[in-house]
């Protein structure tokens, strides 16, 4: 093999200024979930420009390339490419051109260091300096919603076959909120699993003067509501973790007319199976109980994501090549965070890694907010971690 010229994070530090104005190009012409049309054609383009072989329209929008022999192992690196319904509130010359559209979570972010870990590993398989295998990029759509047959987009690109004969598979998100160049890794669940809840409340109309004649839907949602709450207290242990929210409530059409139905829209987020089985139990019978008041009550859940679970031997190898690229003082130790992934999917069908790299500006932002926004300078240090991940997880396997 060829001798490397410099580390990989050093080569990844010379495409700073490609990977932000990927990245700026993608923030300011956001898509949302399953509408990744220009952005899968950006990264289409990029990646048949290195010479490779691309697969389009893999889980509808997505993206897939193989780099190496062509041959096993083969190692999986994952980037989601959607933006959320958000009107962006910025500060900066890349803002959103789409109204009501803004990358917000920094998909944006990931599918640039996916781009430049492709860049490296390009050059790597050129030298031969590439172990045996074959390293897949899988460029994912809607990460962020469901399809209306309750599918993301994790689950779209498995049934296309995007981790047929994949033996490992790595994914990275940055965190707005972490300390810049941090990154955080651990074997085990590290994020939680979410299912959607919806209830319809029904009552009957009657004039606000004359309650009595009605069964008022908003009054009686309140009560579902907050015994949906003290269940989350009294159904499940307290030593586990769970939580139910509603984000949601719709109902009424006048302020002097009792409602006769109200929506509510909400997640529910565990990490053990019979948590969820349990607050899903609380929740529905918390509202079910409004029908001894007259109401009549309709509870659904799903679409979900199962919690992400981190493979104890890939997490071993892509600590180690997080350290290798970053220095041990870099790693720390991930804590279980209730926030979900769609990557559950993918670590379902393979071993997998998913990270979290810090990428906090000095004034941090939060993630699905409207003034979003990262420390781009963490671009290289993606791209690096993915590429030495993936490098270190074929060697490891092909021993």
């Amino acid at each position: 093999m060829a001798k490397a010229k410099g580390t990989l994070l050093e080569r990844a530090r010379s495409l700073a200024p490609e990977l932000v104005a990927l990245r700026r190009d993608l923030h300011r012409h956001p898509e949302l979930s399953f509408l990744e049309h220009r952005t899968s054609g950006v990264v289409a383009q990029q990646l048949e420009a290195l010479g490779l072989e691309v697969r389009r329209g893999v889980g509808k929008t997505g993206v897939l390339a193989d780099i190496g022999s062509g041959g096993d192992p083969i190692v999986a690196l994952r980037a989601d490419m959607d933006a959320l319904p958000i009107r962006e509130e910025f500060e900066h010359d890349y803002g959103s051109t789409v109204p009501g559209v803004m990358h917000a979570c920094g998909h944006d972010a990931h599918t640039a260091g996916l781009v430049g870990a492709a860049r490296l590993l390009v050059a790597e398989h050129a030298q031969g300096r590439l172990p045996a295998g074959t390293v897949r990029l899988l460029f994912q759509p809607s990460e962020e919603a469901a399809d209306r047959e309750g599918k993301s987009g994790a689950t779209r690109m498995i049934e296309d076959g995007a981790l047929d004969g994949v033996q490992a598979v790595v994914g990275i998100h940055v965190g707005a909120h972490l300390p810049m160049g941090s990154i955080f890794v651990a074997d085990g669940p590290i994020m939680a699993g979410s299912m959607e809840i919806h209830v319809e409340v029904k009552g009957r109309s009657a004039h606000a003067a004359h309650p009595d004649q009605g069964v008022d839907a908003v009054v009686l949602a309140a009560q579902g509501v907050l015994a949906a709450q003290q269940a989350v207290a009294r159904a499940i242990p307290p030593v586990e973790p769970g939580v139910v929210t509603f984000g949601t409530i719709h109902g009424g059409s006048a302020n002097n007319v009792i409602a006769d139905s109200v929506r509510l829209h909400g997640t529910l987020r565990y990490f053990r199976a019979e948590v969820r089985e349990r607050l899903e139990r609380s929740v529905s019978g918390s509202f079910k109980a409004l029908e001894a008041q007259g109401a009549r009550v309709d509870v659904r859940f799903g679409p979900g994501y199962p919690p992400v679970v981190n493979d104890t031997g890939v997490t071993r190898v892509v600590r180690r090549a997080a350290e290798e690229v970053a220095g041990r003082d870099s790693v720390v130790t991930m804590e279980g965070w209730m926030g979900a992934e769609d990557f559950s999917f993918l670590a379902r069908e393979a071993p997998g890694c998913f990270i979290w790299v810090g990428a906090a500006l000095p004034d941090s932002r939060e993630h699905h907010h409207p003034r979003f926004d990262i420390d781009e300078s963490v671009l290289p240090l993606d791209a690096a971690l993915l590429a030495q991940s993936a490098v270190a997880l074929l060697k490891e396997r092909t021993r």
